[in-house]
């Protein structure tokens, strides 16, 4: 009994101003599995569009496994039992990038300045560096963010500037406490944000049990309001109270 085809045949643009990307990563995913593959080049717009015509697609690259049509990269993908994020599914995945990568900052931080990487200072730039970092992001686009953020911060419903100020003071205080200067405006700002931040997103997700997406990482954030933003605020909170009681 023959076993399965392993040939394939791979159609994707590359002209001197364009190489499909999805096709690449195809060419590449066929590759990882086994296939002996034949990269098929579409020069021009005319061959992409004769090739779209004469197969009714509307879409390159086009992936044959043998005779069988499958589709582009996304069914690639899912012939391969891989999955592929629906168009604006959630995704936690930002903020844990967000979080873990500012714990291994704060904590190699720690070890350069003090030959141990768990600190009490690696416990607080990481407070600060994740400040700074969503800072960054919201600050992206401003615009974006605000509008978002509208959607259920108490103070910007009432003072619209507050949601385009946000993400400056933020970030401003977060630089401040990783330097460990200026704590008499770093900590209130702090203490302020994070505070009305929570209260916000509390009464939005836990008393009016609203689905929203969450602001925190920026205008575009697929991740739901929640969990992760009441400890975003919760932990600038906690970061102004323990740098007021030093």
């Amino acid at each position: 009994m023959a076993g399965p085809d392993r040939t394939a045949r791979i159609h994707r643009m590359v002209t001197p101003d364009h190489i499909c990307p999805y096709g690449l990563k195809a060419l590449a995913l066929l590759k990882r599995k086994g296939f002996q593959v034949t990269d098929c080049w579409l020069e021009d717009r005319a061959q992409t569009d004769a090739f779209k015509a004469e197969h009714g697609v509307k879409t390159t690259p086009q992936i044959f496994i043998g005779e069988t049509r499958i589709g582009g990269y996304d069914d690639l993908r899912r012939h391969f039992g891989q999955t592929v994020p629906a168009e604006g599914a959630v995704s936690y995945r930002p903020v844990i990038a967000v979080f873990a990568m500012t714990a291994l900052a704060a904590l190699a931080a720690s070890y350069g300045a003090f030959g141990s990487p768990f600190t009490v200072r690696a416990a607080e730039w990481f407070i600060a560096f994740s400040m700074v970092v969503l800072a960054i992001l919201k600050l992206q686009d401003v615009e974006s963010f605000s509008t978002m953020f509208l959607n259920y911060d108490l103070l910007a419903r009432r003072w619209v500037p507050y949601g385009y100020i946000y993400p400056f003071a933020e970030g401003a205080a977060g630089v401040l406490m990783i330097a460990g200067a200026l704590t008499w405006i770093a900590a209130p700002v702090a203490l302020f944000i994070g505070g009305v931040g929570a209260v916000s997103v509390f009464k939005a997700v836990y008393i009016d049990r609203r689905e929203l997406k969450c602001a925190c990482v920026g205008g575009s954030s697929k991740t739901p309001l929640g969990f992760v933003s009441l400890t975003e605020n919760l932990m600038m909170v906690a970061m102004a109270v323990w740098m007021l009681a030093m």
